[in-house]
C-alpha cells in the first residue's frame, strides 16, 4: 500500500488521483497507523516550510516518520514542499527540517536570473546527474510542471539526482537511499509525471 501523507498542506488529492490513474492502490491518510502499515510513501505539499514542519508536528508524524524511513528503510517521495522539508532547514523559515539531506533550501536570487520571474512557473526539463530507477530510461523529451520560489542545495553532491536550468542550474531532484524528492510537480505533469509515479511504484528505490 501507497500511503499519501495528508498533513494539511494541499495537493494530495492530485496526487492520490494520479496514482489510481495508474492503477496503483492508495491511500491518503494522516491515520500513524495506516503510515505504518505502509509500503512506500509520499510526502506531497505546496505552502511555507515552517508550516509544513509545524503541520507535520500537530498529526505527531515526524518521529514516526524518522521511524519508517531511517530505521525501516520506507521508501518515501516528496515533492515540492516535500523535497524541502526533507533538508537541515530553508531560508523559508526558522524552524529545522527533517534532516534527512544534508542542505537547505535557498530562495531564487533575482540578481542570477535576469529577467526571469519569481516563482519559477511553467514547464522545464531536467538534466539526469546519477543513475536511479526513478530517471531510468527518461524521455529525452520529458518536461514537467514547477510552481516554486526557493530550491535545495545539498552539501553532498552525490544526493543530486536532477538539475533544471532557470537562470542558474539548481538541483531539482535528490535522492539518497530510499530516500527520493523532485522539486517538480509529477501530478500536474502529464505522461512524464505519470512515468515518474509508476516507476517509483513499481521499481526499488
Amino acid at each position: 500500500m501507497i500511503v499519501v501523507i495528508d498533513y494539511g498542506m494541499g495537493n494530495s488529492g492530485s496526487v492520490v488521483n494520479m496514482f489510481k490513474r495508474i492503477g496503483e492502490d492508495v491511500l491518503l491518510s494522516s491515520d500513524p497507523e495506516q503510515i505504518r502499515k505502509a509500503t512506500k510513501l509520499i510526502l506531497p505539499g505546496v505552502g511555507s516550510f515552517d508550516n509544513g514542519m509545524e503541520n507535520l508536528a500537530k498529526y505527531g508524524l515526524i518521529d514516526l516518520l524518522g521511524d519508517k524511513v531511517l530505521r525501516q528503510g520506507t521508501p518515501i517521495l516528496g515533492i515540492c514542499l516535500g523535497i524541502q522539508l526533507f533538508m537541515e532547514a530553508s531560508d523559508e523559515g526558522e524552524l529545522p527540517g527533517l534532516g534527512w539531506i544534508k542542505g537547505r533550501a535557498h530562495r531564487f536570487d533575482p540578481a542570477t536570473l535576469g529577467e526571469l520571474r519569481i516563482p519559477h512557473m511553467g514547464w522545464n526539463g531536467l538534466d539526469v546527474a546519477k543513475e536511479h530507477p526513478l530517471v531510468q530510461e527518461l524521455e529525452h523529451d520529458a518536461r514537467f510542471y514547477f510552481v516554486h520560489t526557493y530550491h535545495v542545495c545539498c552539501d553532498d553532491p552525490a544526493d543530486v539526482l536532477t538539475t533544471t536550468t532557470y537562470g542558474i542550474d539548481f538541483v531539482s531532484s535528490v535522492a539518497r537511499d530510499n530516500v527520493v524528492g523532485v522539486q517538480f510537480h509529477p501530478e500536474k505533469s502529464l505522461r512524464w509525471g505519470m512515468n515518474v509515479f509508476r516507476r517509483f511504484a513499481n521499481v526499488a528505490v
